[in-house]
């Protein structure tokens, strides 16, 4: 995932090598589920994973890449998690 790499990079650049281990790990374990998960749901998984961790960032750094990664990682998210969830179905329709 580019963005995921996008991350990794600002980390090291922040000098945050333990969090580009810790997101290296996660990612491989995800990696691992997606011939039972499914590819979409993984992405989902760590894009929410890594959400959590700009967010933690930028209680600790200001910089405004972490922001804008911050939002591109969230819109992302949201537009995975769409796939997933079920339509409202009308309890009462009017003829």
């Amino acid at each position: 995932m580019e963005t995921v790499e996008k991350i990794k990079q600002l980390c090291e650049e922040l000098g945050e090598e333990n969090v580009v281990k810790a997101i290296d790990s996660f990612v491989v374990l995800q990696k691992e589920l997606s011939s039972k998960k499914g590819e979409d749901f993984i992405k989902v998984s760590i894009l929410g994973f890594v959400e959590g961790i700009l967010v933690s960032l930028s209680t600790k750094h200001k910089n405004e890449k972490i922001t804008e990664l911050l939002e591109e990682v969230r819109t992302k998210r949201t537009e995975l998690e769409e796939k997933f969830r079920k339509p409202k179905i009308p309890l009462f329709e009017n003829p």
